[in-house]
């Protein structure tokens, strides 16, 4: 697995590995947000892909919770706005975009929202068990709640990852108050982008307005694991719910 974001046995393109050589943060710069401090690492502009239609998002589907006394479930949550960020331990694009950034948006809107970790793992099942993830929590001091995915059977497709239909990790998912998926992101979303939804999410009234369409991201091409993008879920596997993972469905 190359460095950053992974799709098994694809290899990056000639034009991803020239502007990995290429690419180098800009000495000094820091945009600023209201809500958010940038991360200095390159930044790439990403299409957006506007969904049709809102959709609830589903319940989690979690075999073990981390940093919390007891199971967490969206719908104990209804009536706050809820940041999940799905990762994998050994994504470098994770451990270098996705967790920090979950992390600072927990620094910055404290109780305003609740962040929740999900520990999706559709590749190297062995190396990454909750007993690592653990350990993996404690050593990069991630202490908001982290749940693991749960799988449809050994070394199969993460349930949750499948009924969120998400592209790979990391993904970001932004869920409002009436319990309405309003933004699936895949890859590396920069701070400004995610900051301003989150604040507007905030903003909104309570429960019982209409539901807003959600908003799926693509974050470039899908490629093997890319520093900046994330780890994509492989093309080729035989799981019913990976084919399904369309963007007329998000």
């Amino acid at each position: 697995m190359s460095q950053g974001s992974c799709r098994r046995g694809v290899r990056p393109s000639s034009r991803v590995r020239a502007l990995r050589r290429r690419r180098k943060p800009a000495a000094g710069r820091r945009p600023i947000s209201a809500h958010l401090t940038l991360h200095r690492f390159p930044i790439y502009s990403f299409p957006m892909d506007m969904g049709v239609g809102s959709r609830s998002a589903p319940p989690l589907e979690v075999s073990q919770w981390f940093n919390t006394q007891t199971p967490v479930t969206l719908a104990d949550l209804r009536g706050q706005v809820v940041v999940i960020e799905a990762f994998q331990m050994l994504c470098p694009g994770c451990v270098s975009h996705g967790l920090p950034q979950a992390q600072r948006i927990v620094d910055a809107f404290g109780g305003d929202v609740t962040v929740l970790g999900l520990h999706t793992v559709f590749e190297h099942h062995d190396a990454m068990t909750p007993v690592s993830l653990e350990a993996f929590l404690h050593e990069y001091r991630i202490g908001f709640p982290v749940g693991v995915d749960a799988h449809d059977r050994p070394g199969g497709m993460p349930v949750t990852m499948g009924r969120y239909q998400l592209r790979g990790t990391p993904s970001l998912v932004l869920i409002d108050r009436a319990g309405t998926m309003r933004l699936n992101a895949f890859g590396h979303i920069d701070d400004l982008t995610v900051g301003a939804t989150i604040a507007r999410l905030i903003d909104e009234a309570p429960p019982a307005a209409s539901a807003q369409p959600s908003t799926s991201v693509q974050s470039g091409p899908t490629m093997a694991c890319d520093p900046d993008q994330g780890c994509a879920l492989p093309t080729d596997t035989n799981s019913t719910d990976n084919k399904n993972l369309t963007k007329e469905n998000i």
